[in-house]
């Protein structure tokens, strides 16, 4: 690593330390489940706000690559948030999009946290995928890595977006039978959102599936259904 580029790995470290707030850290260790035996085990925080950090984004603007990379394997996570904000940023603001996907893609093991999969995966992973090749996405769909399956389904947030259903409910049938409830908890709210633009093609799908579904994924998927319509999913009588 040149020696600008270290100037600018410690710059960034030294903002975003002065940024810390030891009481909200204590709650985000609560809050992200950071306990031994829970899905954030061993994640520590600084305790920064997302909206701060997305100002030291903009703030130090297009970040080198390298640096970027060696950021995302911090063992704080806003420093990795700070990182994959920054590749979005960089994303859609430089001609560098394969080598950020890649980059993401390489280093899925630090993109472990709900959060940090939700902000960055559509707009990174989805949108590249947009007019390729997803055979990628249904790798990671059968991942023992919870959040490379979260990454899987939450891709397909920017298909839908697009009006494109297909790989949303064909990675949801290889979900179904996940065991983890964040997993439930995505695919719910990507076919609740499938349903927002296309009620027909979400309720063909939990017709089919809806009995064999986690509950936490079925009332997810079924939030915004009429409370009549609702109870009839939940008690199994559509």
């Amino acid at each position: 690593m040149g020696r600008g580029t270290e100037k600018m790995y410690q710059q960034i470290i030294n903002h975003l330390q002065s940024l810390a707030n030891p009481k909200i850290a204590e709650h985000s260790q609560r809050f992200f489940k950071t306990g031994k035996g829970e899905y954030g085990e061993g994640d520590l925080f600084m305790g920064i706000r997302v909206p701060i950090i997305r100002q030291a984004v903009k703030k130090f603007k297009i970040v080198p690559l390298p640096t970027l990379k060696r950021l995302l394997k911090s063992k704080f996570h806003e420093i990795r948030l700070f990182a994959l904000l920054s590749l979005i940023y960089q994303y859609e603001k430089t001609e560098q999009q394969e080598k950020i996907f890649k980059i993401y893609l390489s280093n899925t093991r630090y993109i472990n946290n709900w959060d940090l999969v939700d902000t960055s995966t559509p707009n990174i992973v989805g949108d590249y995928l947009q007019d390729r090749d997803r055979s990628i996405l249904y790798k990671l769909a059968e991942s023992d890595s919870l959040w490379e399956r979260r990454i899987s389904i939450l891709a397909t947030f920017k298909f839908i977006r697009n009006g494109q259903f297909k790989d949303t409910l064909l990675i949801s049938e290889t979900l179904l039978n996940d065991d983890e409830d964040l997993i439930h908890k995505a695919v719910g709210w990507m076919l609740r959102e499938v349903g927002n633009r296309d009620i027909k093609t979400e309720e063909k799908f939990l017709k089919k599936h809806y009995k064999n579904m986690p509950r936490t994924m079925l009332r997810y998927a079924i939030e915004k259904f009429e409370e009549e319509k609702r109870q009839k999913y939940l008690k199994g009588k559509i």
